[in-house]
């Protein structure tokens, strides 16, 4: 999409006003003893409602920020806000927000808080962390963290001597599937993913609800593609909305998608299907893929998934013949069993096998453009005197780390104490599976600090609440958007902050300050570093000031041309069919069938999903989205109800396999599931009593995951292998 300036301006204007930052107010009016009217400012600004980052165009009068949109020049949004975008209103201007700097009076999960200066605070703070770092060392300090913020306290952490973080956006989503792509094509898809669906002939979707997750652009691509008659093959035990657009629905048998992935490309092969010359000239290792899948075939992937045989060869035919213009959704919560990686590692060889890397309608190429590296501070991080565990023992885990790791440690104390924890951006009650090891491990600390703006779950645990100002607020680090053209968008305040929050720059500057490090925060705005880089880059700061986002069009060079040949940074430099960096860590380099436990009579498979209304379980309190969903229901086939004498919207209690019960959750009853599941929006039943709005609303699936799978591979955490029964509220 190319909009100019003047574009930009017009579409501003019919909403209400002139798109400029820092309007002055009118003071000569018509009609004597009028109070002064003000013009309404147009500010643009970068959403942070998700992880879509979606460029916003905020309205503000007197002050007041009174409406949302999309910003028409950003690619993530294209004009358009999801129901979440618009939630940023809500966040601004909810009641229950953290409002001022907290210490802990009580014992820790008390939430017996009394109201502090920052100064007393940050002190405290700095003062427990020097005598953990003189006793255990300063790499017994670690980091759980998510969202922008993650820039200044992994920033922060390095400085003071810990290299020990770690990203729930890693383990718990989409960890494996980064793995896959990288050790199959040398990069992962993306962030947001590289999807051409626009352009789609066949969009496969594996577990991926588009629609419910609110991927403002994929959803919009996706909206055209089933307006310009794509076939949509949905693999899902649920039938979702996205279900609701295809032409395929295969109720795949839970835990049993790896079987009719390696039977799809199995017949795709046999049958000749394939890409020949895409496989010949970018791939390597095709032999060895079809000598490894020829056992699964169709018919006995039918006995593994129960979608019958017929529905696998039609399915795999039609993607098959409509290559290379064939999507195999990547996913993205990708943590779910014990073999996430090779799963992925499965979508990728089929993308590969439908030469649909870099091909219209499939996954396109990483734009053309490279920037300097402009880094917080250039002064070099102190060498750790242990080693990391954020990693664990996985070899191919990322830089983002894995949380189990640190939550291990902390309760092990091997290889050694980890004493203190920063918790910013993430609800870690809601986050990571198995709570009781998180509370327990939270025992053990001698320091827990969180930084958020909502008194979540996880922020009640706390010694001290610092709390971080709305990304409507605050200004903070520029946005690379790698869409199909480069470009950077800009976070700016669009209000001054409310009561006496701070942006998470500012909370990881002061603190350095504490520490010693002020010659790690060599800036004394935020706003100067942004300039800095801005002219380090060759953008003029007042333009993106101005239009929010800055696009590159001449990097823009999606598709694999005769001029524009991929680069993959394998091994190889080829596509890796056959992985022979797995095969060296002692792993299978062609993806193998492994089996999973199955409900017994009675039990049901825990699953989880999302709702387009929600982010996770930041946006239950909201006011705004709180009255569109307050409270999540258990999703229960039909016939089990009636089997069990259940009523629609009775409340039930769930009880899983631990004995560990849910709160109270109206029953939905419904034939759009799976006899053998029962389904979950993940999010709810918070236990904090400060978000007053969703306090015990529905049921937190968390909660009842108390098992959990590793991968071997890269650490990510399976999560889908918890059972559940049914028991009527008493």
């Amino acid at each position: 999409m190319t909009i100019t300036r003047r574009d930009f301006l017009k579409i501003a204007a019919a909403t209400g006003g002139v798109a400029v930052a820092g309007t002055s107010v009118v003071t000569s009016v018509l009609g004597l003893g009028r109070k002064p009217v003000s013009l309404p400012q147009y500010v643009p600004t970068t959403c942070e409602m998700c992880f879509w980052r979606c460029g916003v165009i905020a309205k503000v009068v007197d002050g007041k920020v009174v409406k949302l949109d999309g910003n028409p020049l950003h690619p993530n949004s294209r004009g358009k806000l999801c129901a979440r975008g618009h939630g940023g209103i809500g966040l601004l201007y909810d009641s229950d927000r953290l409002k001022t700097p907290l210490i802990n009076t009580g014992k820790r999960g008390e939430a017996k808080f009394k109201k502090v200066s920052w100064d007393e605070a940050l002190g405290f703070v700095a003062d427990k962390m020097q005598k953990i770092k003189a006793q255990y060392g300063a790499e017994s300090i670690a980091l759980l963290t998510h969202g922008t913020i993650s820039t200044y306290f992994m920033h922060l952490l390095q400085a003071f001597g810990s290299p020990n973080f770690a990203m729930p956006s890693f383990a718990l989503c989409r960890g494996a599937r980064g793995v896959a792509f990288e050790v199959t094509y040398g990069e992962d898809v993306g962030n947001p993913e590289r999807l051409d669906i626009q352009n789609s002939k066949v969009v496969v979707l594996i577990g991926s609800h588009l629609g419910e997750n609110a991927h403002n652009s994929q959803c919009q691509e996706f909206a055209e593609a089933v307006g310009e008659g794509a076939t949509v093959i949905v693999v899902d035990p649920r039938f979702s909305t996205a279900a609701s657009k295809a032409k395929y629905w295969l109720p795949i048998k839970p835990a049993t998608d790896l079987a009719l992935l390696l039977s799809w490309i199995n017949l795709i092969i046999q049958e000749e299907l394939y890409d020949k010359e895409y496989v010949a000239k970018y791939t390597v290792g095709f032999n060895e893929v079809a000598q490894a899948v020829k056992e699964y075939t169709p018919e006995w992937a039918e006995k593994e998934t129960e979608i019958p045989v017929s529905l696998i060869v039609q399915t795999a035919r039609i993607i098959g013949k409509n290559k290379p213009h064939v999507l195999i959704h990547p996913g993205r919560h990708t943590a779910w069993y014990s073999d996430n990686v090779q799963r992925q590692r499965a979508v990728a060889i089929l993308t590969a096998l439908l030469g649909a890397y870099g091909r219209p309608g499939g996954i396109y190429l990483s734009p053309k453009k490279k920037l300097e590296p402009v880094f917080l501070s250039e002064k070099d991080y102190p060498a750790p005197q242990k080693p990391a565990i954020n990693k664990g023992n996985y070899p191919f885990a990322g830089e983002e780390g894995v949380t189990h790791a640190i939550v291990k440690s902390t309760l092990t104390e091997q290889p050694y104490p980890i004493k203190a924890w920063f918790i910013t951006g993430t609800n870690i009650m809601k986050a990571m599976p198995n709570q009781r090891d998180t509370l327990q491990a939270v025992q053990k600390l001698d320091l827990l600090v969180a930084v958020d703006m909502m008194p979540y779950d996880g922020v009640m645990l706390a010694d001290v609440v610092l709390p971080e100002c709305t990304y409507l607020e605050r200004h903070d680090d520029l946005f690379t958007v790698k869409e199909r053209a480069f470009g950077v968008s800009i976070r700016q305040p669009v209000v001054q902050p409310m009561y006496d929050t701070k942006p998470g720059w500012w909370i990881a500057k002061e603190l350095g300050k504490r520490l010693g490090l002020e010659e790690y925060f060599p800036w004394n705005t935020f706003e100067d570093f942004l300039k800095m880089k801005c002219q380090t880059w060759g953008i003029d700061y007042s333009e993106l000031v101005k239009n929010g986002y800055i696009s590159f069009p001449e990097s823009e060079k999606p598709y694999i041309t005769a001029d524009n040949q991929p680069k993959f940074k394998t091994p190889s430099g080829k596509i890796e069919l056959y992985s022979k960096e797995l095969k060296e860590k002692g792993f299978d380099p062609v993806p193998k069938y492994t089996k999973h436990p199955q409900p017994a009579e009675g039990w049901f498979r825990l699953i989880y999903g999302r709702a387009p209304v929600h982010t996770f379980s930041r946006t239950t309190n909201n006011p705004s989205l709180w009255e569109l969903m307050k409270e999540n229901v258990a999703w229960v086939n039909a016939k089990v109800a009636k089997k069990m004498g259940l009523k629609n919207g009775e409340y039930i209690i769930l009880i899983n396999q631990d004995g560990v019960k849910s709160n109270k959750v109206r029953i939905k009853i419904t034939e759009r599931i799976r006899p053998d599941c029962i389904y979950l929006v993940h999010g709810f039943s918070t236990t904090s009593k400060l978000l007053h709005r969703a306090y015990l609303r529905g049921a937190d699936d968390q909660q009842l995951i108390t098992r959990y799978d590793i991968d071997p591979i890269s650490g990510s955490v399976g999560m889908r292998v918890n059972f559940v029964k049914i028991a009527k509220e008493v």
